[in-house]
């Protein structure tokens, strides 16, 4: 009877290792797909009267910047400068949701690190780890 238990009990722990490697293998596959994606991601912004067109990269790095000539007729430095200043912030902004969309699409839903990208509250992931961990003990 013990020796059917025991062979009941590991037939059940290596259906749940099966299970969770195979999560493990998915979800590594996953990412080095979202590794490329991410290397490719490229989000453009335009300023409201189109003379200003900035590029970023999925970690709002700026990729390029290009000015219309027509910019160049108001000569007015202060105002072209806050123009590129605003439309490189709108790009970034843009580029960081695009990120965390793309990201949250490879984690499993209701994963803190999901949570996380989407919130930014760090406190709340530590706090979610904190609770796994105590149910380890």
């Amino acid at each position: 009877m013990v020796e059917r238990a025991d062979r009941d009990a590991n037939r059940a722990l290596r259906a749940r290792f099966d299970e969770v490697f195979g999560q493990y293998r998915q979800l590594r596959s996953g990412l080095d797909e979202l590794q490329t994606r991410l290397a490719q991601l490229r989000v453009t912004e335009r300023s409201d009267d189109g003379q200003v067109t900035a590029v970023v990269g999925a970690r709002g790095e700026l990729i390029s910047v290009d000015v219309e000539p027509s910019v160049f007729q108001e000569r007015d430095a202060k105002a072209l400068s806050r123009k590129i200043t605003s439309t490189v912030h709108r790009a970034t902004a843009a580029a960081v949701t695009a990120t965390q969309e793309l990201v949250a699409g490879y984690l499993p839903a209701g994963s803190g690190s999901a949570e996380f990208l989407r919130t930014g509250d760090f406190g709340a992931l530590l706090g979610r780890a904190d609770a796994v961990m105590r149910r380890g003990e």
